[in-house]
């Protein structure tokens, strides 16, 4: 492998050894003030790019049943492997018996094939209900040993025929080289863009052909994420945490299909059907808060917001409006390693803008940024953890730092939310135990910055909260 470390300073004076992410679908959830007072650098604003139009319908279809992945696991194996899953979908045929996160498709020896799909991480199960296009506060990247051992059985499984060694050969390959390089400190955080980065070390930028062996330096280690809601996206003029991801959406968004291309070729059938994805993603609204809201005490927070927050993330209502800034590090203070490592990670930069992702009328273009965007806040009540790392586990916890937890815990086999706080119910723990703890002292999972609700009093806060139950 052709990986090299390599060291920034964080915003408290701390070197880390890091690496490039691509952040896939993320945004910081968080509540920046556009006066803060800083007399050197301000917010910056992010110009629109022109998006490709598509049908929303279609679009659904082709992320529930399409098949964006060639190669998959077959079928029979899969059900033998994992057992059959709960149809939260409603999917006919084999597709019922498959996860949301997996679409069962026919391959060219007509066997049927179960591939991955983006709503294992844009989609989750919220108490009973499955969500799409909410991040997946669920996901575990933190046992990539459990996987590998999975991975033995299904390759003497493929040695039973021919047909199934052709069926999973490229996806298998694919997963055998990055999965060592993609797992987590703990569980809950999200390591799709550090998996979109190896992917990209082992392709040309140009033909998507599949190398064996590393083609880019990149340094090493995994920076944590938190996926962000789909449907923040429609307000956006810019992907990712550090609004780096600029011009075409889809070509973004189709991303995931560098597991298994074979060529452009395929890449150019599989981005026919991306239009109909992204328009499908920005006809999604957030799921309304379920319970009574106080409305006076929401009208209370709305001037509060209106005073402190919406500079940066924007108004609401019929005539809102969302700003699109870019707020820089030295003014959001938050954990600085994954922007930091965006604008140093140059090979990863180099490879995209001038790869097949960036060619023809609709290119798509790595702007990296000193900072990070301050994102919408439709539907924020339900996208706990928060910040970029997912290291704040409530909103009140985000608005007075004081709150914020060293190491937290949360219940991840019977999940319980916290309507009043808006976050998950979590325990505090006094040093770190395992990986089901967040540990908020490790490089890129720190809790710190976004200061900007200490200096409401409680009252304010609890005002703020209750409006933000209301978007």
């Amino acid at each position: 492998m052709y990986f090299s470390k390599f060291e920034v300073q964080d915003k408290c004076g701390r070197m880390y050894k890091t690496t490039f992410l691509l952040s896939a679908f993320i945004l910081v959830v968080s509540l920046a003030a556009f006066n803060t007072g800083d007399p050197g650098e301000k917010p910056v604003f992010i110009p629109a790019s022109e998006q490709r139009q598509g049908d929303a319908e279609q679009g659904y279809r082709y992320l529930t049943t399409g098949d964006f992945l060639k190669s998959g696991f077959p079928y029979d194996f899969f059900v033998f492997a994992n057992g059959k899953g709960k149809n939260y979908l409603g999917r006919e045929g084999k597709n019922a018996n498959v996860d949301q996160g997996f679409n069962v498709v026919t391959n060219t020896d007509s066997m049927d094939v179960v591939i991955p799909t983006c709503l294992q991480c844009h989609s989750q199960v919220f108490e009973g209900k499955l969500i799409v296009g909410l991040s997946n506060a669920g996901i575990d990247f933190t046992d990539m040993e459990k996987r590998a051992k999975k991975l033995a059985l299904l390759k003497q499984w493929q040695l039973t025929s021919p047909a199934k060694y052709r069926a999973v050969k490229s996806l298998l390959n694919t997963m055998n080289t990055v999965d060592p390089l993609i797992e987590t400190e703990v569980q809950g955080v999200n390591s799709a863009d550090r998996l979109a980065a190896v992917l990209a070390a082992h392709r040309d930028p140009v033909t998507l052909k599949w190398s064996d062996t590393a083609m880019l330096e990149l340094p090493a280690g995994v920076v944590p994420t938190d996926a962000p809601a789909w449907w923040l996206l429609k307000k956006k003029n810019a992907m990712f945490y550090n609004g780096f991801g600029r011009g075409d959406f889809s070509k973004f968004l189709m991303m995931s299909n560098m597991l298994t291309v074979t060529d452009t070729i395929e890449a150019r059938e599989v981005y026919s059907h991306f239009g109909d994805v992204l328009a499908y993603i920005r006809s999604l609204n957030p799921p309304p808060y379920p319970y009574p809201v106080n409305k006076e005490l929401a009208e209370q927070g709305r001037a509060v917001f209106n005073q402190t927050c919406k500079g940066c993330h924007g108004t609401y209502g019929s005539d809102g409006a969302y700003p699109n800034l870019l707020v820089p590090g030295s003014i959001i203070k938050t954990d600085s390693l994954l922007y930091q490592a965006n604008q140093q990670a140059k090979p990863f930069l180099d490879w995209f803008n001038k790869s097949w992702y960036a060619q023809g009328p609709n290119a798509a273009a790595l702007v990296p940024g000193n900072g990070y965007v301050a994102p919408p806040l439709d539907g924020v009540w339900i996208t706990a953890p928060y910040l970029h790392n997912g290291s704040v586990p409530t909103i009140e916890a985000v608005l007075n730092s004081k709150l914020r937890p060293t190491y937290w815990t949360r219940d991840f086999d019977k999940p319980e939310y916290d309507y009043e706080h808006l976050g998950w119910k979590y325990e505090t723990r006094t040093q770190p135990e395992g990986r089901k703890v967040y540990n908020t002292t490790l490089p890129g999972y720190g809790n710190y910055g976004h200061y900007f609700g200490d200096k409401l009093s409680d009252a304010e806060r609890k005002a703020v909260i209750e409006y933000l139950k209301t978007l």
